[in-house]
């Protein structure tokens, strides 16, 4: 896969290089140089006007901070821009998947920055160099990373950073508000499950909904309050019961797995209500607690079960009040 990447790179460089004097980018009002979550220093457009975001994380912060990229990736397991993003993002032009963004169509989209992070090109420096022979190319977080830092350098990248502050702050007043309406339900467990196919899979509290739930002041089931690997746990059907609490909130992102993150499939909460159905017919499913008590809230995978930034980060927050707060 890499080999084909990098031979239809060699040609799109090439022809980078021949026709740049024709290309009508509008220049920049100046570079200012910033360092990215490596250490390295990029020279950036002062105010970029052509960005493309090659990850949700990126893409939903771009957005937030107010910038509309001219190209971005498909959402991870589907088949456009994460499903959550869809009133904002819904119409910006496709450069291939978050798994294998398509080289051609980044640099014919002209861009003058380059977003990524590691959930799109997860340590790969012979891709980034790649990609920075394009345009400027900021690497903004690693994978599982947390998305404040992951915002941060996207701000700093686009010469935002007073706004960042800003939108964080937000977030924060927002957390500080729902939290104070939460009431006995800061007594009670949650988890956070993806089910992929025919299987469970836990969120754990280095992602974002985890990382929700803790700013929230919810707590996880001992056998969940911990860190995982930086994404979604695959829990075998033998040990179903560990994905138990007294709420579940449960989403799905059709057929997607770590094996196979581009298999495709809904991610809304229509998609989770179907998911839940075929669950409940799972030997076992139908004991846990949350199921008995009528606990388990379906909700948007592509939300609850990916990563994302403060846009994904307040949705997951008015999510829970609509689920949890007590009128």
């Amino acid at each position: 896969m890499m080999a084909r990447w990098l031979a239809r790179l060699a040609v799109l460089l090439a022809v980078l290089a021949a026709t740049a004097c024709n290309a009508e980018v509008a220049p920049a009002s100046g570079t200012r140089v910033v360092v990215d979550i490596e250490g390295t220093r990029v020279v950036v457009p002062e105010r970029p006007q052509r960005v493309v975001t090659l990850s949700e994380p990126t893409l939903d912060g771009a957005l937030a901070l107010g910038v509309t990229p001219v190209g971005t990736t498909t959402g991870r397991g589907q088949s456009g821009v994460s499903n959550y993003l869809v009133p904002q993002a819904g119409g910006i032009p496709l450069l291939g998947s978050v798994a294998q963004p398509n080289f051609e169509a980044i640099g014919q989209a002209r861009p003058d920055l380059i977003l990524v992070d590691g959930t799109s090109i997860n340590n790969n420096p012979p891709v980034i160099e790649l990609l920075r022979k394009i345009a400027p190319t900021v690497y903004a977080g690693y994978a599982g990373g947390d998305w404040r830092v992951t915002f941060g350098y996207v701000a700093e990248a686009l010469n935002q950073v007073d706004r960042g502050r800003e939108v964080l702050a937000g977030y924060d007043a927002r957390v500080t508000a729902v939290h104070g309406r939460l009431g006995p339900r800061l007594d009670e467990t949650y988890s956070v499950v993806r089910w992929q196919g025919s299987s469970a899979a836990l969120i754990l509290k280095e992602l974002p909904a985890g990382l929700a739930l803790v700013d929230l002041g919810l707590s996880r089931p001992p056998n969940q309050d911990r860190t995982g690997r930086g994404h979604s746990e695959p829990v075998s059907l033998e040990n179903l019961a560990e994905i138990d609490a007294d709420w579940i909130f449960f989403g799905t992102l059709g057929g997607s797995s770590v094996g196979n993150p581009e298999a495709g499939g809904g991610a809304g909460v229509e998609a989770a209500r179907e998911a839940l159905a075929e669950a409940a017919r799972v030997p076992g499913f139908t004991a846990l607690t949350a199921y008995r008590a009528g606990r388990i809230v379906p909700v948007d995978g592509s939300l609850w079960t990916s990563t994302g930034g403060p846009l994904l980060m307040n949705l997951i927050v008015d999510d829970v009040e609509r689920a949890l707060t007590i009128p």
